[in-house]
């Protein structure tokens, strides 16, 4: 496994912007795909973003046009930009990353909160 940490969730207001970063500790040279997941209260796990390369990106519906999801491959970091955030998208973040050929490492999970 990859260990990941998280880092710059926090409280932000309705509209209000917030960047997540996350990092691979050490060096690896295998990761091949990043991107997030968040869960809010009494909902499913939700990919939020993945970044296989930089002409492909995916975005689920709820965030497209708001987030951007972005890399690193030679430091193993991936950030998420998020604008216009609503409070819908409160939720816990996890960053993931995938190394090859077919192993999966979380990210700790970092909570925003989007709130007056």
């Amino acid at each position: 496994q990859v260990p990941l940490v998280e880092s710059g969730g926090g409280l932000v207001q309705p509209g209000g912007s917030l960047r997540l970063s996350c990092a691979a500790s050490g060096t690896f040279f295998s990761i091949v795909n990043m991107g997030w997941y968040r869960q809010a209260p009494g909902n499913e796990r939700e990919l939020v973003a993945s970044f296989i390369s930089e002409s492909n990106t995916n975005y689920a519906d709820s965030v497209k046009g708001r987030f951007t999801i972005s890399r690193d491959n030679a430091k193993n970091m991936v950030w998420l930009q998020m604008n216009s955030l609503k409070p819908e998208d409160t939720a816990v973040y996890y960053c993931y990353a995938d190394q090859w050929p077919a192993r999966r490492s979380w990210g700790q999970g970092i909570q925003v909160t989007v709130s007056s």
